[in-house]
């Protein structure tokens, strides 16, 4: 009976589980995976770093700035189509541009000399020690010029007198110039307008506002300078022909209160 019975073979090893696999056989298998996906990151870096440059380089602006702008931004700046380039231009450079414009600039500053030799010159040869310091007479008013030194000549004032408001009073080129009252000067110029090298006076005389003008003295003899007082017959200056003249005169002008006097007839009844 007992060679009947057949015992089993191996039964030990069938009914033994399988042994799992090592941990490091799995950490192997594990990276295998990550390794590849690091790579492939790396390549397309190194892609990347190469292409973008040079997509940049030869890439252009959404919106490109055109000439005008760049003038705008900078109107003094020289813009070439080529290449906007900064060449800062000196506006005060710029003078006469046109034959005209230069020959009148040359005519001005020729005229300017003659005057300031003119100037010079006569202002040498006058001398204020030649003459009174002060007009002959005591009262609130002088005559302008010496008696007896001028003779009267054209006398017009009012609407019809075509800009010449006053009297000439014809004397010799040099004749002392004396202020008709005491008062402030409001102007004294070497070029007045037409009246040439002249001085304005401000007065109070019997309670009015008075002024008196004294022009085409000749250049360099004003004694007086704007906002200086002074006294009546005081001299300020010596008659020439300057400004629009054509000979050695005073033109001489009297305002009371913006109104026109007639010079010679004010004087004979104020001057003493």
């Amino acid at each position: 009976m007992a060679a009947d019975i057949e015992s089993p073979t191996n039964t030990s090893e069938d009914r033994t589980p399988a042994r799992p696999a090592p941990a490091r056989a799995r950490t192997r298998n594990a990276a295998g995976p990550l390794r590849s996906i690091a790579i492939f990151g790396a390549v397309g870096a190194l892609v990347a770093a190469v292409a973008l440059p040079a997509y940049a380089a030869s890439s252009l602006p959404e919106t490109s700035t055109t000439i005008q702008q760049v003038a705008a931004a900078d109107a003094q700046s020289l813009v070439v189509a080529s290449q906007a380039t900064a060449a800062p231009l000196s506006r005060g450079t710029f003078t006469a541009t046109t034959p005209d414009e230069i020959e009148k600039k040359k005519a001005e500053e020729a005229a300017a000399a003659r005057a300031a030799a003119a100037a010079t010159t006569a202002g040498a040869s006058f001398n204020p020690a030649g003459y009174a310091l002060v007009s002959p007479g005591s009262g609130e008013v002088r005559y302008p010029l010496p008696q007896g030194s001028y003779r009267e000549g054209r006398t017009t004032v009012g609407p019809d007198s075509s800009g010449h408001d006053g009297a000439d009073m014809l004397a010799p080129a040099g004749t002392p110039i004396y202020a008709a009252a005491a008062g402030v000067v409001r102007v004294s110029s070497e070029s007045y307008y037409g009246y040439g090298v002249a001085v304005v006076i401000d007065h109070v005389i019997g309670g009015q506002r008075v002024s008196t003008t004294y022009a085409h003295m000749t250049y360099g003899t004003r004694q007086v300078q704007s906002g200086q007082t002074v006294e009546a017959g005081q001299l300020i200056g010596a008659v020439g022909s300057t400004g629009s003249s054509t000979a050695n005169h005073l033109h001489f002008e009297v305002r009371i209160g913006g109104s026109v006097l007639e010079p010679y007839s004010w004087l004979a009844a104020n001057a003493g």
